[in-house]
């Protein structure tokens, strides 16, 4: 079998999650501008933008996938079209989302204000079938490269995705995957380390201001009456 080495975008937001920015389709013309293979659609706690990505007819292979909110912090699921209840524990949310078939990632999971799962339950890492190692998102590097000390040391596949919640900034982190282009070889490829991340940082001005803006919309759902 020749496989290919494909460029992917694991950890992308759409309009269909509560704080990301731009359309299902700015996403994919983003995504085809920045001569992705595929990216995956992992919006918070909603599986609702899978269907228009893929019904869009980009070219683009769509992955399947959630950001669950569990109770310690954020986990990824590849894989799923259902979103996974969000609140359990992580531990278990992992067990569920296993026993799905899903491929399991935990995001930034040492930033500290971040919902970085690693820093509340340490032996999450050791549960799921890879590591995000290099998120876009970050002021500093200092998690992502804890990040891939970790995935080195354990020996676990290695990832990397923009974490974007507006389109221009798809592609800032990917993961280059030997696979097929579709989406069971791509979560076969996940699982057996076929995978090397890289990537740029989100320009600070933005991210600055997506997590002033994010802030502010916590708090304005924590004094609705």
């Amino acid at each position: 079998m020749i496989l290919f080495m494909l460029r992917c975008d694991l950890h992308v937001h759409t309009n269909f999650s509560r704080d990301g920015e731009s359309s299902i389709a700015e996403i994919l013309a983003r995504a085809v501008t920045k001569k992705l293979d595929a990216i995956a659609v992992t919006d918070h706690d909603s599986c609702e933008g899978i269907g228009p990505a893929e019904a869009a007819g980009s070219g683009i292979v769509i992955i399947p996938g959630v950001e669950v909110s569990t109770k310690q912090g954020h986990l990824i699921v590849l894989g799923v079209r259902e979103p996974l209840p969000a609140g359990r524990h992580i531990m278990e949310t992992i067990r569920l989302a296993h026993g799905l078939g899903a491929v399991t990632i935990l995001p930034h999971p040492y930033h500290m204000w971040r919902h970085g799962v690693a820093r509340r339950v340490p032996e999450s890492i050791g549960a799921v079938d890879a590591i995000e190692v290099f998120n876009s998102r970050y002021i500093v590097g200092s998690a992502n490269r804890k990040a891939a000390r970790v995935a080195r040391k354990l020996k676990l596949p290695a990832v990397g995705g923009s974490d974007a919640h507006h389109a221009r900034f798809i592609g800032f982190g990917y993961t280059l995957i030997a696979a097929e282009p579709d989406v069971p070889s791509i979560l076969a490829a996940i699982r057996e380390g076929k995978t090397a991340a890289g990537g740029r940082m989100t320009p600070l001005r933005t991210y600055s201001r997506q997590s002033i803006k994010n802030a502010l919309r916590r708090m304005k759902r924590r004094v609705r009456p």
